[in-house]
């Protein structure tokens, strides 16, 4: 029996836009994300990407975010974007 393929995460954070509230970081059900040395035009620290592999885009971290600063979506194939 052939295993189905999860689909491949591609993770976009608009750090400038991030206020630093930790939300994505703490309800990552993956642990996918953590809060960077890199401080953005607010002056805080917005979440990086620890391994974007683990993500299963159950879209959490983009529901929690009160500033639309993350979102995620499923990262094409050469063959898909061809189409």
């Amino acid at each position: 029996m052939e295993k189905a393929k999860r689909p491949e995460a591609e993770i976009h954070i608009i750090k400038d836009q991030c206020k630093g509230c930790g939300f994505c970081i703490k309800f990552c059900p993956q642990k996918v994300l953590e809060e960077s040395q890199e401080i953005n035009a607010r002056g805080v620290h917005p979440p990086k990407i620890v391994d974007e592999s683990k993500c299963v885009i159950c879209g959490f971290c983009t529901a929690v975010c009160p500033d639309f600063a993350i979102f995620v979506v499923e990262k094409l194939s050469k063959e898909e974007i061809k189409k």
